[in-house]
């Protein structure tokens, strides 16, 4: 295998909804939207999760730009979906995810239109994030 990237994230809860976290020395807070009983603090874990998602396509479409000699003048990516709150509320019902998440990107470059969409393919593809949200990953959840 080649080169590995160890990730790791702390946190501690603060009330019933907000969360304080901690990454490699950045701090940030999860919180719910008032209508859910939080204070609003700060995005919530679904806000985060299309985030990162964002990030990574981000970062992974200019790393791509680069090793091409692509010069990326504008990128905006957002990210949507739509989830049922059955499973969630009362534990009944599909999915507790997302049944589908739509990104749509953005791009300018100094190039066509067929290699920005190559580029974009490409980047889906060696997203990291992406990849996690697109493929069964094993996940392991434990009491310490």
């Amino acid at each position: 295998m080649g080169d590995e990237l160890h990730v790791e994230v702390t946190s501690e809860a603060q009330t019933d909804t907000k969360l304080e976290v901690e990454e490699r020395g950045h701090e940030a807070v999860v919180d719910e939207p008032e209508k859910f009983g939080g204070e609003d603090e700060g995005p919530n874990p679904l806000e985060y999760m299309f985030t990162g998602l964002a990030g990574c396509l981000n970062v992974t479409i200019h790393h791509i730009a680069n090793q091409k000699d692509i010069e990326v003048e504008k990128l905006e990516i957002n990210v949507t979906g739509d989830i049922d709150l059955e499973k969630f509320m009362i534990g009944e019902g599909g999915r507790a995810g997302f049944q589908d998440i739509n990104v749509e990107i953005e791009i300018e470059t100094d190039t066509d239109y067929e290699t920005e969409a190559s580029l974009i393919k490409e980047a889906e593809e060696r997203c990291p994030v992406s990849d996690n949200l697109q493929h069964e990953t094993d996940v392991s959840v434990s009491k310490k």
